[in-house]
């Protein structure tokens, strides 16, 4: 099976598996799957299946729900970003946001429900009792307190205050890297790679990570709202790489972070190493 069947199949596993909620409320059960449903690069389940896909192909099947998990993980991680209280977005995936269509209630509930239904999805999957433990120990710990979470807080309370790099740098490989890192480290673990293999994809997946968070930063600076599917100009008063470098000194940021990458993948198996390189060469333009 070519790897963009497994994408499209994935797709549709999404599409059937949204909740089936016995609720009178008005709009809960649709607002729920509604974000999730709007679209998005899907790039964290697929940095996920691409690993299976190279090393276990017989597990893809199984390997949807935790892919799934990691969607709709990130998903509750934007709808709780662009709330008033934080970004205060009226676009996302090109649609309204989810507190601009219903209410702000609503989206913080969905959100809430979104990021617990996720480790519902890991508790459910189809593999032995330790390989889905060190899953949910990979995605509560990356996208939790100690990675994504701790992230949004610091981006948050530090608007408005010029940071030096390195803790520019710390604010985003927890926002933004670690969930993407362990995106990979979840699909080695399904795999079952040894401690230095894990090791290799995940620090490969900090270095996407903050590839791209500079990518996105750009993105804001350059782009209409109708081209990046959000609203853009957004991260003037966030500590954001353009904001300390210039977008010139961004755009060097961010090339130097593609050949880290690259050369990076050299070190992996040749499998991973080709899916990933099919994968990443769109964003590589």
């Amino acid at each position: 099976m070519k790897l963009q069947k497994v994408f499209e199949n994935f797709e549709n596993y999404l599409i059937q598996n949204a909740p089936k909620i016995p609720s009178f409320h008005p709009y809960y059960e649709k607002a729920l799957w509604e974000m999730v449903l709007n679209g998005g690069k899907r790039f964290r389940p697929k940095l996920l299946l691409s690993i299976v896909y190279a090393n276990s192909p017989k597990l893809l099947k199984k390997s949807f729900a935790p892919a799934l998990a990691l969607e709709i993980l990130h998903t509750y991680s934007l709808i709780h970003d662009d709330l008033p209280s934080m970004d205060n977005a009226t676009l996302r995936r090109g649609a309204k946001t989810l507190h601009t269509k219903y209410d702000e209630v609503g989206a913080i509930l969905i959100g809430d429900a979104l990021n617990t239904h996720s480790f519902y999805l890991l508790s459910r999957a189809k593999f032995k009792p330790k390989i889905k433990t060190k899953l949910i120990e990979s995605l509560s710990y990356n996208g939790g307190a100690l990675g994504m979470v701790l992230g949004q807080a610091l981006d948050c309370h530090f608007e408005n205050q010029t940071l030096p790099i390195d803790k520019l740098q710390i604010i985003h490989l927890n926002k933004t890297a670690k969930l993407i890192a362990a995106s990979l480290q979840m699909g080695g673990i399904i795999c079952k790679f040894d401690k230095e293999s894990l090791a290799l994809i995940y620090e490969l997946g900090l270095k996407l990570g903050l590839f791209f968070q500079i990518r996105d930063d750009i993105i804001d600076a350059t782009q209409s709202s109708v081209e990046a599917g959000k609203n853009t100009q957004n991260d003037k008063a966030k500590n954001s790489y353009v904001n300390l470098l210039g977008l010139k000194g961004a755009r060097v940021e961010l090339q130097n972070y593609q050949e880290q990458i690259k050369n990076h993948l050299n070190f992996l198996n040749k499998e991973t190493k080709e899916i990933l390189e099919i994968l990443l060469q769109k964003y590589f333009i």
